[in-house]
């Protein structure tokens, strides 16, 4: 089994150099936030990762929690790393200094959370559902809301988790059925049941801030009758401290295809007398207000792809360098080599790398994008970079983790026949990360979530504005001498003709075809991500181009990035205008036939 080593050097370089951290640093909230501060919070990010987490990540799968008498144990040694997690401080990275809270921005706080998924992604999942209900309760939470619950939370101290889905409603949010019934000194009770709550229940901290998704009696039928409370494991005393059990209890939890680790539990509430809830915000409002988190979530979700990619190729590249096997393509005698000699193997491990990279600025430049449209002090920058937000969070969670599910696929074929083997290791990342295009919001939904709200409601403004701005790449590249970037052109520009076409097809479309928009909806979102992606990495492979000029240049790491930015252009821009073509001419063979006749 390999050991797991944060890639720092890629995260840095796409932090400080790529995106630009003196922009978020020009921000007065994060003015002592300097390259230097970076390196050290991922180094010690690292150091934790490696001697901490990753060796729990196996304990995990072949020790999954359990639950007896609705008490549910996690996995061997799980419970002791989240204590030393919360001690050095490590959960309060983002939050609020006011709740005690670093308050560091979010490109420095997404990236210290990919080594955590990285390193045990079922281990993160807590945490990272915690800072969704952080940011929740942060813009919805009433003061006194915030002053009981925040400081606990951004300490790690307490877990939050996120309630939604019933089992007669899986994604559609409008069949909510548990209820909440107003009492007379202003709180409710709850009555219901919620599944699929990650770590809905465990042994880390004495207590669980669950936020929950309730109708109350007069509500509205559908969407806009649901409401959003606060129900913890554990009534507050007068002082905030947990004194009484509340009415809510881990009835089962899932026996689940990979993230063995992470509890997955199914929650009642009220099967005595009724769970006790405080509203937040207002009645009915409670979808919007959970959007908060959801969209949070995804972001979260879409840098779990990202981070298993990572670590699939690591273990990947691991054993090509040490698996011996045939001898070098035309030898006829010799030494037999190590498979990562074969021109086959490199070629899927250079798939796994460059994918992996574009992953990797994709989702940072939405973290740096949320920065600025969070603290910015010009209004309409912070709204511009908001509606960045906005397109980028679909993309992100959709496409990351579906070529994540790639990315481990082909971890597990370089393995060949061990690879189907649970003892190698690459199955369980193939598995584990198999849930991120599903939870969240499937793949489809973050589609058509994109081609709907986010493109075709207005009509297509952000993303020719993105593409608007990456246009001037094709006058960079074309006057650029070095062989990789003109051999990048071609391809790139084709994509960023591909995706404009295409988002005037779907702008054109929505309105008269709405069903053909959301048969190519995944298509047009593998689309984007793609070329977007490609994108970045030609412009990292600018950046690295005139680096290598510089005396003190890491030449090895510039020519690297160098060339994965021409491979990523050859085998993965190229087919941008395949996926163009569908987007426009396959929707009507997607919807031709009867349901009788499949």
């Amino acid at each position: 089994m390999s050991d797991y080593a944060a890639p720092l050097k890629d995260m840095q370089f796409v932090i400080e150099e790529l995106i630009g951290l003196g922009e978020i640093s020009s921000l007065p909230e994060f003015a002592e936030v300097t390259p230097d501060l970076v390196e050290q919070v991922l180094d010690e990010a690292g150091k934790f990762a490696a001697e901490v987490l990753a060796p729990l990540n196996r304990v995990g799968d072949t020790h999954p929690a359990k639950l007896e008498n609705g008490v549910v144990t996690t996995p061997p040694g799980f419970k002791e790393a989240y204590r030393r997690f919360v001690d050095a401080g490590w959960n309060g990275l983002a939050g609020e200094a006011e709740f005690g809270g670093q308050a560091l921005p979010h490109i420095v706080s997404l990236a210290v959370a990919e080594i955590w998924n990285s390193a045990n992604m079922a281990f993160c999942l807590c945490p990272m559902l915690t800072s969704g209900v952080l940011e929740a309760l942060k813009s919805k939470g009433s003061a006194e809301q915030r002053k009981r619950f925040l400081p606990k939370l951004t300490s790690g101290d307490w877990t939050g988790t996120m309630n939604l889905t019933e089992p007669q409603a899986g994604s559609d949010l409008s069949a909510v059925r548990t209820r909440a019934e107003p009492q007379p000194d202003g709180t409710y009770k709850l009555f219901g049941q919620k599944i699929f709550i990650t770590y809905g229940e465990h042994d880390f901290t004495e207590n669980i801030i669950h936020l929950v998704l309730a109708r109350t009696p007069d509500a509205p039928e559908g969407t806009r009758g649901i409401s959003l409370f606060i129900v913890p494991k554990f009534l507050l005393d007068d002082q905030g401290r947990p004194a009484q059990r509340n009415d809510v209890r881990c009835v089962s939890i899932e026996h689940k295809m990979g993230i063995h680790a992470s509890p997955t539990c199914v929650l009642a509430y009220g099967d005595q007398g009724g769970a006790t809830g405080y509203l937040v915000g207002k009645e009915n409002e409670g979808l919007r207000y959970m959007f908060i988190m959801m969209n949070h979530a995804r972001l979260g979700v879409g840098l779990e792809g990202v981070a298993m990619a990572e670590r699939a190729y690591q273990h990947a590249l691991w054993y090509a360098k040490q698996r011996v096997q045939g001898r070098e393509l035309g030898a006829k005698s010799g030494d037999r080599v190590t498979i990562i000699h074969h021109p086959d193997v490199r070629r899927m491990l250079m798939s796994m790398k460059s994918q992996t990279e574009a992953m990797r600025a994709l989702a940072y430049t939405a973290a740096g994008a949320l920065d600025l449209a969070s603290h910015h002090a010009d209004p309409e920058k912070r709204g511009q970079q908001q509606a960045l937000v906005d397109l980028l969070t679909p993309i992100v969670k959709g496409w990351c983790t579906e070529q994540a599910v790639e990315i481990s696929s082909l971890g597990v074929q370089i393995h060949g026949g061990m690879g189907f083997i649970e003892e190698t290791g690459a199955a369980q990342f193939y598995r584990d990360v198999r849930i991120t295009t599903i939870y969240e919001g499937t793949t489809g939904i973050q589609a058509m979530d994109l081609v709907s709200r986010k493109v075709a409601a207005e009509r297509g403004a952000t993303m020719r504005a993105v593409l608007a701005r990456l246009a001037a790449l094709d006058g960079q590249l074309e006057k650029a001498a070095e062989p990789d970037l003109q051999a990048i052109r071609v391809p790139l520009t084709a994509a960023l003709k591909a995706l404009e076409e295409s988002t005037h097809w779907v702008v054109a479309t929505a309105a008269s075809a709405p069903d053909w928009v959301a048969a190519s909806a995944v298509p047009y979102l593998k689309l984007a991500g793609t070329t977007l992606g490609g994108a970045l990495m030609a412009q990292a492979a600018l950046i690295a181009s005139k680096r290598l000029s510089a005396a003190d240049a890491d030449v090895s790491f510039y020519r690297a990035k160098l060339h994965t930015a021409r491979f990523y252009a050859e085998h993965m821009l190229t087919q941008a205008p395949a996926l163009a073509q569908t987007i426009m001419t396959g929707a009507q063979s997607s919807m031709a036939l009867e349901e009788s006749q499949f």
